[in-house]
């Protein structure tokens, strides 16, 4: 599954760095598929979602740091564990119950951003 940011977040930035996926964005923050990803262009989501990974998208959060879900991997394919999880000081990086993926899931949703 995905992983959110709590209502909790207290706005240090720590966890943004840390994504491989560039999926952490700070609040108000608009933000698009492309970044830090190989995506452009028109592109089919792993979750048949068709997006323009060019095209500025709104931000999930104006408050806080936020997660989108589409380029959120649980940091499958490059570490062990989500490291957002791994360095908020607060613990408000959880999994989100909402966005549920199996790790295969995970793992194509990954390939397609970074292409080898």
């Amino acid at each position: 599954m995905a992983i959110k940011i709590t209502d909790e977040c207290i706005n240090c930035g720590a966890c943004e760095p840390e994504c491989p996926n560039n999926a952490i964005y700070e609040g108000a923050d608009e933000w698009k598929y492309s970044d830090g990803t190989d995506l452009t262009g028109d592109v089919l989501l792993t979750n048949g979602k068709k997006v323009d990974a060019s095209k500025s998208q709104i931000p999930v959060s104006d408050e806080f740091y936020f997660i989108v879900t589409d380029k959120c991997t649980e940091c499958k394919g490059f570490h062990e564990e989500p490291q957002c999880a791994a360095v908020c000081p607060v613990d408000c990086c959880v999994p989100d119950e909402n966005n549920v993926e199996t790790e295969k899931e995970l793992l194509d949703k990954q390939k397609l951003m970074h292409k080898e």
